[in-house]
């Protein structure tokens, strides 16, 4: 069932959305959101056999998805993509850029180059490779949303993920300065911070580092996926067409600023 909104048109009726990291986590429940509201949503993932399956899903609720294989982190398995969903969709009207990692929690002492580097090309310049390959799409039609899942730890910092805070600060930071420059074109970008959401990427972090975060969330639990797809949806959706630039705390009352 699609949502409807005031003129009683399903709110993503006619637009494509692009979802990556779509199989898993926040990316499936926006996915999953998106298209009950009438989207036609592309899950895109580095794993293209899960993608697929989180498609089929979907589409046996009778509901408008698609897949394809992407890593985020290469500029031409980027590319590749979004042309391949224009190609067969005629058009992108939202991007949520969602895929990330959390990585190793650990004293900068024992951050390893690889780490550094590992964490910035999946977190932030994965952000920046999606949106300079959609932007060109978006400006000739003058029409696009955006929205880069960042953080509540790249606006805080968290202890012992000194790469993660940082990848998340920057896409805070690339999301301002590009929402400036197309604020004229038609075109929107926002960023959602969640504080700790209840998903997989839970497991790649320690009983201690998964506690201090807890710790910190004033409501004294974790977000639920769902609860982190709504804002991101708003935002994708013409309920939010004077807002451009900000970044929307999903964090339980976490956030300070």
């Amino acid at each position: 069932m699609t949502q409807e909104n005031g003129s009683g048109a399903a709110t993503g009726a006619g637009q494509v959305a692009i979802v990556t990291g779509g199989a898993r986590g926040i990316g499936i429940a926006t996915a999953t959101l998106l298209a009950e509201r009438g989207y036609l949503v592309v899950i895109a993932d580095i794993d293209g056999a899960v993608a697929e399956d989180a498609a089929r899903g979907l589409s046996s609720s009778g509901l408008r998805a698609a897949a394809v294989q992407v890593d985020v982190g290469n500029r031409r398995s980027v590319e590749a993509m979004i042309q391949s969903v224009i190609d067969t969709h005629g058009q992108i009207d939202v991007l949520i850029n969602n895929a990330g990692i959390a990585g190793n929690a650990a004293p900068i002492t024992e951050v390893s180059d690889d780490d550094w580097e590992t964490m910035l090309r999946v977190d932030l310049t994965s952000v920046f490779l999606c949106c300079r390959a959609v932007m060109p799409h978006m400006l000739s039609r003058q029409k696009g949303t955006i929205v880069n899942v960042a953080s509540i730890a790249g606006k805080e910092g968290n202890p012992r993920m000194v790469p993660y805070s940082s990848a998340k600060a920057g896409v805070i930071g690339l999301t301002k300065a590009l929402a400036k420059e197309v604020a004229t074109a038609g075109v929107r970008v926002n960023a959602v911070a969640p504080a700790v959401i209840e998903t997989a990427i839970l497991k790649t972090l320690t009983p201690a580092q998964v506690d201090y975060m807890k710790s910190r969330i004033p409501m004294g639990r974790f977000g639920l996926p769902e609860e982190a797809a709504h804002v991101i949806a708003f935002l994708a959706s013409p309920d939010s067409s004077f807002v451009t630039g900000q970044c929307y705390d999903v964090s339980g009352g976490r956030a300070t600023y």
